[in-house]
């Protein structure tokens, strides 16, 4: 029996103790692979690519850091001096990310967030995270909020990957499906599973730059650069308008 109990987060806190877990992403259509793995989530910036590495250089003020894992990104920034705000959905997640001693880790998803969190000077989205937005009703509605939660200067600093680029006919049939169901082309529905674990299905978003525009217009948020090859996987900076 499948139990639904955090699966994510028994993998992550299974790596923290052991350095040695995997972990399969199971798509809708029954599309099955296994994911990054454990050491991605607890790498440090020496391993993080170039993109990352330049996106991160524009990162400025308090920061909200939307979908922690275990916590890299919020880790680094403090080391630079920055106040960070962190949040996921994972329990254990976040448990793992105060053992590694996160400053302010907290239980939450991105749709809870509001203006009890306080403002934000850039709210951070990498390790392929602008897939929160979840597609196009929800996205849209969590890009009004985060501009209501932000400062006149705020930026939203974000990593995706252009999912058109693939040459698989299952992923190119997906898109199609998207297409013809009214959805993103790159909205996918999955779930994720640690042996005995199954998390509840939820929605991702991957974006080419024509897809975000359609996503972003009338939110308020205009894009101001991107870095690394948006061919390939990417990081954004929005800005406001």
């Amino acid at each position: 029996m499948r139990t639904q109990a955090d699966s994510f987060g028994n993998f992550l806190m299974a790596y923290h103790q052991t350095q040695n877990a995997s972990d399969i992403i199971e798509r809708d259509d029954g599309f099955i692979e296994t994911s990054i793995g454990g050491k991605a989530y607890f790498s440090t910036y020496d391993d993080w690519s170039n993109h990352v590495q330049e996106a991160l250089s524009h990162v400025s003020g308090r920061v909200l850091d939307v979908g922690l894992g275990a916590g890299r990104h919020s880790l680094y920034l403090q080391e630079q001096g920055l106040a960070v705000v962190g949040i996921d959905a994972s329990p254990l997640a976040i448990e793992v990310c105060r053992l590694r001693s996160v400053t302010d880790a907290r239980l939450m998803t991105i749709e809870a967030v509001d203006n009890t969190l306080g403002h934000f000077d850039t709210i951070l989205m990498l390790g392929n995270n602008f897939g929160l937005f979840g597609g196009y009703e929800t996205g849209r509605n969590i890009l009004e909020t985060f501009h209501r939660i932000t400062t006149p200067t705020a930026q939203i600093i974000a990593e995706t990957l252009n999912p058109y680029t693939t040459t698989d006919q299952a992923h190119l049939a997906y898109h199609q499906w998207n297409r013809e169901h009214r959805r993103m082309g790159g909205q996918i529905r999955f779930r994720h599973r640690y042996r005995q674990y199954c998390d509840d299905w939820m929605d991702y978003l991957f974006v080419d730059l024509n897809d975000l525009q359609q996503l972003i217009e009338g939110t308020g948020w205009q894009l101001k650069m991107t870095f690394g090859n948006t061919n390939g996987q990417y990081a954004i900076c929005l800005s406001k308008q």
